[in-house]
């Protein structure tokens, strides 16, 4: 009987986890703009104790790109986002390897980073096309 009253009345559904408007490809984009500015920064500075903190935080940041890629690349998008757009799962991989340690993580080169913000910037166009659609 207690099963029965503490049972589900409604079954919803959802094209994502949660509401709509938790995800936005703005927080990857923000941290690759850091990445790109701690590099040029790193560039712009000779003292050798900068540059090891500057490589630390560049690392640490280019990790949160990835972890922001990721929550939009499996928890956001879904099976028909895929099928109207078949590059999203290449995008996807192309940025978050260039997120990794050959890419923003293991290297100080600002056209890597640029290279990083460019797909994000596709991604995040392909994003807000989905979101027009919802």
């Amino acid at each position: 009987m207690l099963v029965n009253l503490l049972r589900p009345k409604t079954t919803v559904s959802a094209h994502c986890d949660l509401p709509c408007g938790v995800y936005d490809p703005a927080q990857a984009r923000i941290e690759a703009e850091s990445v790109k500015a701690i590099i040029e920064k790193y560039h712009a500075n000779e003292d050798p104790a900068f540059r090891v903190r500057a490589i630390q935080i560049k690392e640490q940041r280019s990790n949160l790109v990835k972890e922001h890629l990721w929550v939009l690349w499996t928890d956001y998008f879904k099976p028909p986002h895929f099928e109207k757009y078949p590059q999203l799962n290449e995008l996807f991989n192309q940025a978050t390897k260039l997120a990794g340690a050959a890419g923003t993580k293991g290297s100080v080169d600002v056209k890597v980073a640029d290279d990083l913000l460019a797909k994000i910037a596709e991604i995040d166009s392909i994003f807000w096309e989905t979101k027009k659609a919802a």
